[in-house]
């Protein structure tokens, strides 16, 4: 995936992760980032810095998401990378119906809302690249966030299903999963969930959205699927993988170490 002279869009980009793919991609010579968010503010604000425009779009529905495209199609005839970075926490474990939907909605169905409504233009064209923000939770599991965990399992299953179905039509697909990141999604701890932020802050470092970034920017020049920012957490799945008993007890001590931890402050 080229950067240079494309054209993309970028949702969730009014803070964190978003934000720093938008100005990484215009940093390396994008011709046009769209930067969309549900804070219109914070969206025309990272567009000014980028040169781009602003979208004030909620993901989660299907029919602005498409309107998203069409008006991006008509203003600048193609989209070479769209990056599907918005998400949300829940902060807790068997949660209610409703956070279990609304989880769905953002972790997963604006994913598909997304390649819905990009991938006809990708395919006449015969390219095309989809970006999309999973988690390590996808991988792995989100101590304290059921929600979270199942949702992101299904985005990673999605961009799977993605490359398998359209890899060969010129389509590219990566998926990006990181553990911890100083973001507000991380940084608040009524989002995140403390048992979630403990593991996360327990099993590897914090890195900054702009490392994050320039992994990605890494990634698509390889045309990789899998994009770890913590390498550490390849290891961790191959684990999972190899012995999941095993790897089930080592997560189960790692939250009651944090807990007990925190008991005795």
């Amino acid at each position: 995936m080229e950067i240079h002279d494309a054209v993309v869009v970028v949702t969730g980009g009014a803070s964190g992760i978003g934000a720093a793919l938008a100005r990484r991609f215009h940093g390396d010579g994008a011709r046009h980032v769209v930067v969309v968010d549900r804070d219109a503010d914070g969206a025309r604000a990272v567009a000014a810095e980028v040169g781009g425009v602003a979208e004030q779009v909620d993901v989660a529905d299907a029919d602005a998401v498409a309107a998203l495209v069409t008006r991006t199609l008509d203003r600048e005839g193609r989209i070479d990378l769209f990056c599907s970075n918005a998400g949300r926490t829940t902060g807790v474990g068997v949660a209610s119906p409703e956070l279990w939907q609304a989880a769905w909605d953002l972790n997963v169905m604006a994913h598909v809302h997304a390649a819905r409504a990009v991938l006809p233009a990708m395919l006449e064209r015969g390219r095309g690249h989809l970006l999309q923000t999973a988690s390590a939770a996808g991988l792995l599991t989100s101590p304290g966030d059921a929600p979270y965990a199942v949702t992101k399992h299904g985005a990673v299953a999605f961009a799977e299903w993605l490359a398998v179905t359209y890899g060969d039509r010129g389509i590219g697909v990566s998926v990006l999963c990181p553990m911890g990141v100083s973001t507000p999604l991380l940084m608040d701890p009524l989002a995140a969930g403390e048992a979630g932020a403990q593991a996360v802050a327990a099993s590897g470092d914090i890195v900054s959205a702009e490392h994050v970034a320039d992994v990605v920017a890494a990634g698509l020049a390889g045309d990789r699927f899998l994009l770890l920012p913590h390498p550490e957490v390849g290891t961790f799945w191959a684990q999972k993988a190899s012995s999941p008993d095993r790897w089930l007890a080592g997560v189960r001590r790692l939250v009651s170490t944090d807990r007990s931890d925190n008991e005795e402050r």
